[in-house]
């Protein structure tokens, strides 16, 4: 009989299959309409999704609040478009991304995870901070106007190419990838590995007496979380043909993280449903008002107040329940 995580993961796969419904439909309609705005907003809801995704595997699987996120997914982002900027190849900015996370992670990791709690919060918002520093003062980064002129690619299957120049195609192959960081990061979560963090979350303390070390797996999810982020930071460029400082910013940071406890922390499919709503919210209300960010801090609070679960909290227990009844008939 399953556990309680394998059930409520069981839940976030029947939403993920909603959401990726939705947005083939969103995708048909902006193809028939010949729509390019929204398609391209939609790309960068789910580019920004996958940032909040990396979150919700540290604060809500380990119990690690990181407010420095951003740099990870600014790395991405600025290896990808140097990458491109001399091969216009998606395969090698993905995999200077990965590299780059990779080893940049371990550093970072070996760092942050030195303390716990608040100091942890505060250790990964200071690295971040003196990345973006670092690089909005570099000439040869492009300083604060960031990096222009990224060429248009082609994503090569062998038997197929998805141009990033296309609304729809690359709004499509954009839902895939972050499906698929999304598939790999519940996966891993769901097997002794991920419940190992959730022991570390309950009782760090205690996990000793088990015969489990605790330094390892918390690193190496910090490393996992990094690759994500700085994976989905690599299609940032591809989409917007350049980059710029504010992605290492706090901004991006802490817009993760109002993502991640909006859409329920540790359900990963809240970050994805987060994602997309703010960064529609953002659009949606700054058409009408330049004070945007108000409006969203007071939505932001609202979620905090009166869904302390987030979103996934009223949705994912009544599909476990309608799961759990299919099962018993």
């Amino acid at each position: 009989m399953a556990d309680a995580l394998t059930r409520s993961m069981r839940a976030s796969h029947v939403l993920v299959a909603i959401l990726v419904v939705a947005s083939l439909i969103f995708a048909a309609v902006g193809v028939a309409k010949g729509d390019t705005f929204y398609l391209r907003l939609g790309t960068e809801a789910l580019i920004f999704a996958g940032l909040a995704l990396s979150v919700d595997i540290l604060l809500g699987y380990t119990g690690l609040l990181s407010l420095g996120q951003a740099l990870y997914f600014g790395l991405g982002a600025y290896v990808s478009a140097l990458v491109l900027m001399v091969t216009p190849s998606f395969w090698a900015a993905m995999g200077g991304a990965f590299a780059a996370a990779v080893v940049v992670g371990v550093v970072g990791g070996v760092i942050a995870n030195r303390v716990r709690g608040v100091y942890f919060a505060l250790i990964t918002f200071g690295m971040a901070q003196v990345a973006a520093k670092v690089v909005y003062n570099m000439r040869s980064l492009g300083a604060s106007d960031g990096l222009i002129g990224v060429p248009i690619i082609n994503v090569n299957f062998g038997f197929a190419a998805i141009s990033s120049a296309s609304p729809a195609g690359f709004f499509l192959f954009t839902l895939a990838f972050i499906i698929i960081l999304y598939a790999l990061a519940a996966y891993l979560l769901d097997t002794p590995f991920g419940r190992l963090l959730i022991a570390l979350k309950a009782n760090e303390r205690r996990v000793p007496f088990l015969g489990y070390d605790t330094v390892t797996p918390r690193l190496m999810a910090y490393v996992i979380a990094a690759v994500i982020a700085a994976l989905s930071g690599a299609l940032y460029p591809m989409l917007r043909g350049f980059v710029s400082p504010e992605l290492l910013f706090f901004s991006t940071s802490g817009n993760a993280v109002i993502t991640v406890v909006t859409g329920g922390v540790g359900t990963l499919i809240g970050a994805l449903y987060g994602g997309i709503l703010l960064t529609l919210l953002k659009s949606v209300i700054g058409s009408y008002t330049e004070h945007h960010l108000v409006v969203i801090g007071l939505l932001f609070m609202g979620a905090v107040i009166f869904l302390p679960r987030g979103l996934m909290g009223i949705v994912r227990p009544a599909i476990e329940r309608l799961l759990a009844r299919r099962t018993k008939s």
